[in-house]
This record gives C-alpha cells, structure tokens and sequence, in this order.
C-alpha cells in the first residue's frame, strides 16, 4: 500500500462494535448483521451453518462471510452505503443482480437494492462504506466526483494479481481489526487499518468500466422479480408455471432461460424452495395451538406425508422437529 495514500479521516471515532458469530439458522443470520435489512432463502438441502465476522469502524463495516449451502440472499445496506463485495475463493457459481459473475469478480455498487445467490461453501469478504468516507476520497484520488456507475449494480473484474492480492489484505486487515476492536480499542490503529483497506479495495478496480449490458440486465431481472411476486402472491394456491408466463407475458422457455440468468436455478425448482422456507419460519412463529398441517396447507402443501419427505430432504429434519425445537425455544 502506498504510504502516501490520504487519511480519509483525522477526527475518526472508535469503532461501533466488533463481532465474530455462528450461526444455524439462515433468520438468525441475517438478523446478526445489524441494521441491514436482509433476508436469506435457502436453496440446496442440508442444515444451515454460517459465520460473520464482522467489525464497524467510523463509516465503514469490514466484512467476512461462510456459509455451507446455496442461498438467495436480498435486502439493502442503506441508501448512503455503498458496497464492495467479492469471493474469498472460487468455490461455485455465483449471480448478482441478474447476471452470473466470474469467480475474481468486484461486485460493487450503492446499497439500496442487493440480491445474489451464493452456491454451497461460499466465502465472501466485503466493506459496506459510507457515501460521506467514500466520496472526499474518490475526488482525492481521481480529481473528479464518485463514479455514476456505483449507483447500479456493477461486477468489476480486476487482474489476477489484483484479485489475489485483495483477498489476502482483505482477510489479514479483518483479522488484525477484530483483535485490535475487541481487545485493543485504538481509534488511531483501527482508522490506519480502515483507510489501508478501503483504498486497497478502491485501487483493485478496473481503469475503465463498461455499462453497456445493464439495460438488458435490468429486463431479466424485472421479470424473475415479477414472477417471485405472483409466486408469493397467494402462497395457499401457488399459481402454476404456466399461469405465471401468461402474467409476466412470457414462454416457458424464456422463463426458465432468465430464471437460470439470474438465480441460476429453474422457476420450478425456486417456487418450491420459496415455499419450504415459507413452512420453515411459520413454524418457528406458530402460535401453541397451530399443527404442522396448519402451516403447511397455508404454503399450499396439502399432502402432508409428501410434504414432510420434500421438508426433511431440503432442511435434513422432520417439520415436526422444527415446530417442537421452536416451542422449546420459547417455553
């Protein structure tokens, strides 16, 4: 890193929190984030394990996450926040905002909409950082205002070079920062830790940055988004594909060729896996006197031995253990 590189801050505070978490549920995931208002799906079958590492420095998060199954995470950071995201390692396909991403991909862009899906054993190192950290430095380093493409939703590739390089500071800066947050509250160390980060992530970029496919982009994406509504819509009698296509006023080909553009997955299979994860939280909300056969028929599963079969082959437990732990959870 260069060590003229410009402080982002002199009067930086100390940092909010620090935090390393596991995880066993995708909810309880998601809700350890903070206020990021996110929501998790879990796609491939198996039990959910996760882990967050996490460390809230004076306008930006430092960020790493593992998770072991595939999952559709949405949600948004904030409308002042802009994030940089990319894989720790190549260990699947990836899809961000409506395209499949390759493995050393940047994924970057303003935090007011995010969506991707991750497949099973991912590793993701992120920084969430606020408009008002990002922007003076951006007019330092370029002599010229943020970039209008950070206000979409962009996979950057940087060099090979750059990329492993990125991964490494970024998972060696994490670490340091935890231990100097947790144990060490030094405003001054933390702020030298932040701003090194920040600028290596910023210097990872590419020179130039093509936009040109984002209004196609956009297209696939508004259709697989406009289909997941009508799936939700009326989640007791879950339309059919068909009637889906004829609502978003395309074939079956053309649906299936833009839900596997943009989610990497068929509209079958995904209205299925919204479904079970439906069953999945109204059993942890069900109120003392509801059954599993209640919760289910209100997702539109109305054969419950089938039903308990697809439930324990996506979340490797009965439905019914699931409703009892919840009891437990609350007694």
């Amino acid at each position: 890193m260069d060590s003229n590189a410009p402080d982002l801050n002199e009067d930086a505070e100390a940092p909010g929190w620090a935090r390393s978490v596991l995880t066993f549920d995708i909810d309880a995931h998601a809700a350890a984030q903070g206020e990021w208002a996110l929501q998790y799906e879990q796609l491939s079958s198996g039990s959910f394990r996760g882990e967050l590492t996490m460390v809230q420095l004076d306008g930006l998060r430092l960020f790493g996450e593992k998770t072991n199954l595939s999952l559709r995470q949405r949600g948004r950071l904030g409308d002042e926040i802009y994030g940089f995201a990319m894989s720790a390692e190549a260990a699947g396909e990836v899809y961000f905002d409506g395209r499949k991403v390759h493995p050393d991909a940047i994924l970057c862009g303003r935090g007011h909409q995010i969506d991707f899906v991750t497949p099973p054993n991912h590793c993701l190192i992120a920084v969430a950082v606020d408009r008002s950290l990002l922007n003076p430095l951006w007019e330092r380093m370029y002599q010229k205002p943020l970039a209008a493409w950070l206000e979409h939703q962009m996979e950057l590739l940087p060099t090979p070079a750059s990329a492993e390089a990125l991964r490494s500071k970024h998972l060696q800066v994490l670490k340091e920062a935890l231990a100097l947050a947790q144990h060490f509250p030094d405003a001054s160390g933390l702020r030298q830790l932040r701003d090194d980060i920040l600028i290596e992530w910023i210097e990872a970029l590419p020179p130039t940055v093509d936009t040109s496919d984002l209004d196609s982009l956009a297209r696939r994406k508004r259709m697989v988004d406009k289909a997941c509504e009508l799936m939700l819509a009326n989640p007791d009698e879950p339309p059919s594909i068909l009637e889906i296509c004829s609502r978003v006023g395309a074939s079956r080909r053309k649906l299936n060729y833009c839900f596997q553009d943009v989610l990497g997955t068929s509209p079958t299979q995904y209205l299925r896996a919204l479904r079970l994860n439906g069953v999945r939280r109204g059993l942890r909300e069900a109120g003392a006197g509801a059954t599993v056969q209640d919760v289910a028929a209100r997702w539109g599963f109305w054969h419950l031995g089938q039903f308990s079969l697809d439930y324990k082959k996506h979340f490797f437990e009965l439905p019914s253990e699931t409703l009892a732990r919840a009891r437990r959870s609350r007694s």
